[in-house]
């Protein structure tokens, strides 16, 4: 997914991961037994209907429902998480946002905690819990809903109390709604039997997280970020060696990581060698070893990163209260996370010693609270103490400690959750070791603006979380606002939720959310709304379904329209004048360019985010008040040179780029273009006004796909795709070692594949290699599908069509132009020869003569095997 840049956070290292559905009793695929007094369990015992099994050191990794996530974490970490137990204490909303996201990250089994029955102001947040669920167990009534997200993940409920020999079940213990006597005691007996621990806490507009995962906890990688690569011009014999980069790119290493090199002709020790430390000297340079002893280096090498493991420590909760090391994330409030360690330990000695919170904008509790407050900061010795408490701030907390907020829940039980992640796989920096996070912002400013005990009190509604921290009066105004969501996926799933549970459009408002796509299993593990079950539908329509079920009274109306100038028809004046906002959750920049458009014009409110593996972006535009989306762009990337991708490819993103270029030009473009050329009178006059080379190019392309490479049968796709193999990874290679041998010298006497040309080989198609055969059936299905043919699994089929195929014999042929750069590329694509282009045009057969319709094929829904090709052989 394209992201524009905005606000950015990486949610694997500091802030929540942001996607994520629905209950129906019909769907569900496993059944519920009590195994003891005190827990209820979902059995797995058996392979379910839908093929999944639970997870566990026999089981393989499903990579069609955890695909994305695979990219993120890769499969030894995804196998480790697999092996993982996690407990879940306390099924308020927090507990049940961070038991949603664990079970659809597919660890091995969760066990829901609770001894507390539903209430009203549990609906605020839990979106779990039903009215019919009042008076029930939290964990009980959750339990059954939660075990649908994953039939990969075993899911309890347990309400007993919870022991020191029932934690021992478990690698990951998580602790929401507990006292801090609580958290102390289970803390110190987690940090004695290596039990990673966390502990979250949301109070009204108020967070806290904090992570104990041991004493020597080691992480595989740190950032989760691609090794990075650079090849090697000079390496000095020194005492340390220095290594000096191409000056193409600065290499990007940093003072203390680690390397291993490759491809060096001259000093050999290098090649292969164990990861060696580096200090960087500057961008294209940094030193290692001693290398005096080593042999001449003559040129040439691959230096690449070397991801190594390191061992960090914690502190239990009880030791870390009194010396906390808190994590910073917002500089603008840098002064309240230690005003917020003491605030939260005031609440807890506030609620122990009143068996309550204190009430909503209660003065004289808020008075208490700060006088705890105080007391409690004195007696501290360590560097928990704070100079001078923040009165007003320990008021706020008093006033809003009550209040139970479905998005702060949502940000919390986000950030918990990845923290749990981390903990049962070793990957990505965790939290050392508290996080606070405020959102006062939200209040009304002004202290003349205060909110009344009285309006903010419980009305037995199941939004009295939300009425304790803003009162009656926006509660109302939620219910009547008409919001326009566009995108149905994981972050608008989510936003869905949050809708539900905040009460947006409840009374005389509307929710209006558009998404023209199907649901696909790979949707599963992070569009939590969507069941196996749900496959092939509309995403908009479940996902409506779904949040009514969560809160029947919002009003949702689902559409499945692609948001554009061919809609405008239907969002027309009226639609967008009766908004008061819309909320964006699109994959694409042009989409969302296209809406901040419309919303500047007809002054609405654009509520913008997105998310790119473990990064994510928000922005809010208010009129009149902040920039539009697209004020500011990101710079643009760096583009790599045609000809570097064509003939000259050196690194990872030149192949990959060269595979999405090859893909598109193939399956989209191709077709595109061709049928243009038969549905559309005015293509080949827009065509001729092309410029450069751009006409003939175009219009070979045309010809290839309705005359030359026209398939009739299955037969003639597999015949295409050998031929297409052939050319690419053998013939083109062929000729390009023709035009400059591998000995090849530059006027000036160096070699010429040397620096970022790297002498490649041609290889030899081969049945038995089953990759070759891999991307035939792939290119062939690819190529058949866009003709509307039958498309073939048979595998066997295909080989033996492969042995029938004739495949002409190719001779590197003299005098043949390969550009060395983009400027010799320009210069030859000056000019049209106007002949040529003559020729073409009559070869072009008449439309109506042509009986098939081409369907192009979207790059974004297919796996594209050349791309994995392409990485194996060609570098």
């Amino acid at each position: 997914m394209q992201l524009h840049g905005r606000v950015i956070s990486d949610v694997m290292s500091s802030s929540p991961l942001s996607k994520k559905r629905r209950l129906s009793g019909t769907e569900t695929k496993t059944g519920s037994h009590c195994s003891s007094s005190n827990s209820v369990r979902t059995d797995l015992s058996h392979t379910p209907a839908n093929g999944m099994a639970k997870n566990g050191n026999d089981a393989e990794i499903d990579e069609g429902l955890y695909s994305r996530q695979l990219y993120v974490l890769g499969h030894e970490a995804m196998k480790r998480m697999q092996n993982s137990n996690v407990l879940i204490s306390g099924m308020r909303g927090l507990g049940v946002e961070i038991a949603k996201n664990v079970i659809l990250g597919g660890v091995r089994s969760v066990t829901v905690h609770d001894q507390g029955v539903a209430e009203w102001r549990d609906l605020s947040s839990q979106f779990y819990l039903r009215e019919e669920d009042l008076g029930k167990n939290r964990a009980e009534a959750s339990q059954p809903r939660l075990a649908e997200l994953n039939n990969y993940v075993s899911v309890t409920a347990y309400t007993g109390v919870l022991t020191e020999d029932y934690l021992t079940k478990f690698q990951v213990v998580v602790l929401t709604n507990s006292s801090l006597d609580e958290q102390k005691q289970l803390g110190e007996f987690c940090h004695s039997k290596g039990i990673k621990l966390v502990v979250a806490d949301t109070r009204g507009l108020f967070g806290q997280l904090f992570c104990d995962f041991g004493e020597e906890m080691i992480v595989y990688d740190t950032n989760g970020e691609q090794p990075l690569s650079a090849m090697i011009s000079m390496i000095t014999k020194d005492k340390p060696g220095v290594v000096t980069c191409l000056d193409e790119a600065r290499h990007g290493f940093e003072s203390g990581d680690y390397v291993t090199f490759t491809e060096i002709q001259g000093m050999k020790e290098l090649n292969g060698c164990q990861p060696v430390e580096i200090k960087v000297l500057g961008p294209y340079t940094f030193s290692i070893c001693d290398t005096t002893g080593f042999s001449d280096y003559v040129r040439g090498g691959i230096v690449s990163q070397v991801k190594m493991p390191k061992k960090i420590n914690f502190k239990s909760i009880a030791s870390s209260v009194a010396e906390p090391e808190i994590m910073m994330t917002d500089f603008a409030k840098f002064d309240r996370p230690g005003q917020l360690h003491i605030g939260f330990q005031a609440v807890h000695a506030f609620q122990k010693k009143h068996n309550r919170l204190p009430a909503p904008w209660n003065q004289a509790d808020g008075d208490e609270l700060l006088t705890l407050a105080k007391e409690l900061n004195s007696a501290q010795t360590g560097s928990a103490k704070v100079e001078e408490l923040d009165e007003g701030l320990i008021k706020k907390m008093s006033y809003l400690a009550a209040g139970d907020l479905s998005p702060i829940n949502a940000f919390i039980g986000g950030v918990a959750a990845q923290e749990v992640m981390k903990a049962s796989t070793g990957k990505f920096m965790p939290v050392m070791q508290w996080l606070y996070f405020d959102a006062l912002e939200c209040l009304f400013e002004g202290e003349e603006i205060m909110l009344t005990e009285e309006e903010c009190s419980p009305r037995n509604c199941r939004y009295d979380g939300q009425i304790a921290v803003f009162g009656t009066k926006l509660q109302k105004k939620l219910a009547d606002q008409r919001y326009f969501l566009v995108g149905a996926g994981a972050i608008g799933c989510e936003l869905l939720k949050n809708f539900a549970m905040i009460g947006l459009a409840s009374e005389e408002g509307e929710v209006i959310v558009t998404d023209m796509d199907t649901i696909e299993k790979s949707n599963l593990n992070r569009q939590f709304l969507f069941r196996p079950s749900d496959v092939t539908k509309m995403k908009s329509d479940t996902a409506a379904a779904a949040v009514r079920q969560m809160n029947p009274s919002v009003k949702i109306t689902a559409h499945q329209n692609r948001v554009g100038p061919e809609t405008e028809r239907i969002y027309d004046d009226d639609f967008f004048e009766s908004l008061d906002g819309v909320t964006n959750a699109l994959d694409n920049v042009d989409a969302r360019m296209y809406m901040d458009r419309r919303c500047v014009y007809y002054r609405k409110p654009l509520l913008e985010s997105g998310t790119l593996g473990t990064k994510g972006n928000i922005q809010v535009v208010i009129p009149f008040l902040t920039e539009s989306y697209s004020s500011s762009q990101d710079p643009p990337e760096k583009s790599i040179p045609i000809c570097t991708l064509k003939n000259f490819p050196n690194a990872i993103e030149h192949t990959l780029q060269w595979a999405r270029d090859e893909f598109e030009g193939l399956f989209k473009q191709a077709p595109e273009n061709a049928m243009q050329y038969l549905t559309d009178p005015k293509f080949m006059e827009r065509t001729l006004k092309l410029p450069g080379a751009q006409p003939v190019e175009v219009l070979e392309a045309v010809y290839k796909s309705v005359v030359t490479d026209c398939p009739h049968s299955w037969g003639d796709c597999v015949a295409w795709a050998r031929n297409h193999w052939q050319c690419q990874y053998s013939n083109n290679i062929r000729q390009l070692l023709h035009n400059f041998p591998p000995d090849q010298l530059t006027s000036s006497g160096a070699p010429f594949w040397s620096g970022p040309k790297r002498c490649p080989h041609p290889l030899e198609f081969s049945t038995s290699n089953d990759l070759h055969v891999d991307y035939v059936m792939a290119a062939a299905n690819l190529f058949a599908q866009t003709y509307g043919l039958q498309c073939n699994t048979d595998r066997a089929g295909v080989i033996k069509i492969l042995q029938d195929v004739k495949v002409p014999t190719f001779t590197p042929r003299s005098g043949v132009k390969i550009h060395v750069s983009d400027q010799e590329l320009q210069n030859s694509n000056s000019s049209v020869d106007d002949s040529k282009l003559e020729e073409m045009k009559s070869q072009l057969p008449i439309p109506e003569t042509f009986q098939f319709k081409l369907s192009p094929i979207d790059f974004e829904k297919v796996l594209c095997l050349k791309i994995r090709f392409v990485l194996k052989n060609c570098l």
